[in-house]
């Protein structure tokens, strides 16, 4: 005999009470001009991207060794690197593989966390115990040796730099799965569902993970910047993206090591990866502020 979930009382007050939720937590967000203002420039980003391949530019990996370390030009908005190669084309495809590479490292780190987080606090005791004594051990190796040992094991390459860098930011998500988890487990409708024969699995996905949207959308916006600089320090390294690939670390790294010959090339990648880093943390703050105490639906 198949058991289905059966309307309740709570879940009825539950389902009314979300889009009033939202709808809240949506004006606050628009009322937020500095969070409109990141939201925008993060959307640029992604349209960049997305249609950066389309744009009238030159070919990000034509050398032009005559016009090399020249300066910003009609021909070359912003100039051209170590080996006459245009910096603007190559930015416009740097946007698309760092974006590319970020979303990878997301993925990883919410595949591998957000699962076994609210599994170990949806049941706790012994699973609870081993996960969390896992992601303890995992979170108390700093990020950046954690993903060098692993690239060292895996190799160089930006599919492996990002597998590296999800693995080091899962326990992130692990914690903030897990305590959303725990938060909801004990709530009326919880219980309700768990008394008609609701299975864990649907439990979690139908229940608890929807509680668990608020601070995972804030986790995620701040993860993203973090995830950013992870990788051009990984591709600065030599870890990350291999040549002639551009991303915003190598751009960085051939700069930085053409320096004496000229300083301009090293100042758009570093402004753009500031400015990006700065547009999520500040989109993740808006976003906390807006879910303030909405941040739990029960």
């Amino acid at each position: 005999m198949t058991v289905v979930d059966a309307p309740t009382p709570a879940t009825d007050q539950q389902n009314v009470r979300e889009p009033r939720v939202r709808s809240r937590v949506l004006r606050r967000l628009l009322r937020n001009r500095g969070a409109m203002i990141a939201l925008g420039f993060i959307v640029l980003l992604g349209l960049v991207a997305v249609f950066g391949p389309l744009l009238p530019l030159a070919d990000p990996n034509a050398q032009v060794l005559a016009t090399k370390n020249s300066g910003p030009s009609a021909a070359n908005w912003l100039g051209t690197d170590s080996f006459g190669r245009d910096i603007l084309s190559r930015l416009v495809a740097a946007t698309r593989v760092t974006m590319l590479a970020s979303l990878q490292g997301l993925t990883v780190a919410i595949v591998l966390g957000v699962p076994l987080g609210l599994l170990a606090g949806y049941l706790g005791r012994i699973t609870d115990s081993v996960l969390s004594r896992i992601a303890d051990g995992l979170l108390s190796l700093p990020p950046l040796i954690l993903a060098l040992a692993i690239l060292g094991v895996a190799g160089p390459g930006l599919t492996n730099a990002m597998i590296a860098i999800g693995i080091v930011f899962a326990p992130r998500f692990y914690r903030v799965a897990r305590s959303a988890a725990q938060t909801v487990a004990s709530e009326t409708y919880i219980e309700a569902v768990r008394a008609d024969g609701c299975p864990t699995s649907r439990i979690l996905g139908r229940h608890v993970l929807p509680n668990a949207s608020s601070p995972l959308l804030v986790q995620i916006s701040f993860t993203i910047g973090f995830i950013i600089t992870a990788e051009a320090s990984l591709s600065f390294l030599g870890l990350g993206v291999q040549l002639p690939t551009a991303s915003w670390g190598s751009m960085l790294r051939d700069a930085f090591a053409h320096i004496h010959e000229s300083w301009f090339p090293i100042i758009p990648p570093a402004v753009l990866i500031t400015v990006t880093v700065f547009a999520f943390s500040v989109l993740g703050d808006g976003l906390r502020d807006a879910f303030g105490r909405d941040s739990r639906v029960s």
